[in-house]
């Protein structure tokens, strides 16, 4: 992984409508929101893009924000006009997304990689031409007995609690790809633990 990354685009995945809220598959699109407040970005929908978008400064640096309001398998087409449109290349795009390999709490950056089964992107990937070669920020769900009812119920408080530190720590830290570079951004987020873990 290069220690200088130029992020042009912020994808946050999730369903879109009301009962698919904060369920554990739109975490995401939870963080997304964070950054955004964060950040001072205001998110619109954009029909022809297929989702809601803004665009503002991060750290000095030009940024997209993208929540693909398809449904989470057809992500993809949501991120492929954006990047078709403005010119983005793979290697510019960090997608936040659920991960059911890592427990609540977890958090971590990385570049490339397999899709562990995730429909949203196996979606991105098919519309970057099978390209892999972009970031993710995994926000880890544990898994549960059943992975269908599991990634569209809402976390327990405990888990709650868990994720919605990750989440705030991922909005803090982010910023650090443009100010230190991937490689202290990586660290800080991947060396993130919960309070509630103890030490």
């Amino acid at each position: 992984m290069a220690d200088t990354a130029d992020i042009r685009l912020i994808v946050g995945l999730g369903n879109v409508g009301a009962k698919y809220a904060h369920t554990r598959h739109n975490m995401g699109c939870d963080l997304l929101e964070l950054i955004a407040d964060r950040y001072r970005i205001d998110l619109t929908p954009q029909s022809k893009f297929s989702g809601v978008m803004g665009k503002g400064q991060m750290e000095g640096h030009e940024v997209f924000l993208l929540f693909p309001t398809t449904y989470m398998n057809e992500s993809g087409r949501a991120v492929g006009a954006v990047c078709n449109f403005y010119k983005i290349a793979p290697e510019q795009i960090l997608v936040l997304h659920d991960e059911l390999d890592l427990n609540p709490g977890a958090i971590r950056l990385k570049f490339g990689g397999g899709l562990a089964g995730h429909n949203g992107l196996k979606s991105i990937t098919a519309h970057l031409g099978g390209s892999q070669n972009y970031y993710r920020l995994r926000i880890g769900i544990g898994k549960g007995p059943d992975t269908y009812s599991w990634v569209l119920g809402r976390p327990a408080p405990a888990d709650r609690s868990l994720l919605e530190e990750a989440l705030d720590a991922a909005a803090r830290h982010i910023g650090l790809i443009f100010t230190q570079g991937i490689a202290k951004a990586t660290s800080a987020i991947n060396g993130f633990k919960p309070q509630q873990f103890g030490v």
